[in-house]
């Protein structure tokens, strides 16, 4: 069995335990390890617990969903009641400051705008509102505003990525430019590469995170004792 093939079996596995997702209509490709998901989702949440399930999957170089959100008869929601929901939604989050982000909805699509100081605040903005009913789709475009960072922010990072029982820090590097960080190394799935990205956003000041690891499941870290 190719490589190929054989990923895609754990693919389908994959989805298949995910309870949250009806594995019965994703259809599944791979070509060169990256993985394309086909077919409809009765809703956002489950196109999302779809794309999360196949990037934990060890092998995977990237991923293309193109799962289209199809909602069961009934459960529509006009673009009003869903902006609605959404700014109520982010009223109450406790981790979002108010008055910060603004709601547009457009055929079931919502997309946040403004600043916040922290990318867990971002991050929280986009959690609030991808399960309401009736949406398809965020564009999380809220920014996260440039302040003061630490001259030791870059051995912080790396002490960060250390303390990960999932990154093997050891083939990653940091760089620090103004406020934005850059990692770049190898690893041997696409899953690290994003664990090992979301670290670096959690250092204070951060603005922007470029992340130039190669995931390859045959690299050093992979194969490191």
């Amino acid at each position: 069995m190719s490589s190929d093939m054989q990923l895609k079996k754990h693919v389908e596995d994959e989805l298949s335990w995910e309870p949250g997702v009806n594995a019965a209509a994703i259809g599944v490709a791979v070509k060169d390890a990256v993985v394309t998901l086909t077919g409809h989702v009765p809703g956002f949440a489950e196109k999302r617990t779809a794309e999360q399930a196949v990037l934990r999957i060890h092998g995977v170089r990237a991923l293309a969903n193109e799962l289209e959100v199809r909602f069961l008869a009934g459960s529509e929601q006009t673009d009003e009641d869903i902006a609605l929901k959404a700014a109520s939604a982010l009223l109450w989050h406790s981790s979002i400051p108010k008055d910060h982000i603004k709601v547009q909805v457009s055929n079931g699509f919502i997309t946040l705008e403004g600043t916040v100081d922290w990318q867990y605040q971002r991050e929280a903005a986009e959690s609030a509102v991808e399960n309401l009913l009736g949406v398809k789709g965020v564009y999380n475009t809220v920014t996260v505003q440039p302040s003061h960072m630490r001259a030791e922010v870059r051995s912080e990072i790396e002490s960060a990525l250390k303390r990960n029982a999932v990154i093997d820090a050891r083939h990653i590097s940091v760089s620090v430019l103004g406020n934005r960080v850059i990692l770049s190394g190898e690893t041997d799935s696409f899953f690290k590469k994003i664990t090992a990205e979301r670290a670096a956003w959690k250092a204070p000041g951060v603005t922007w995170v470029e992340n130039n690891i190669q995931v390859s499941p045959a690299s050093r870290a992979a194969t490191a004792a």
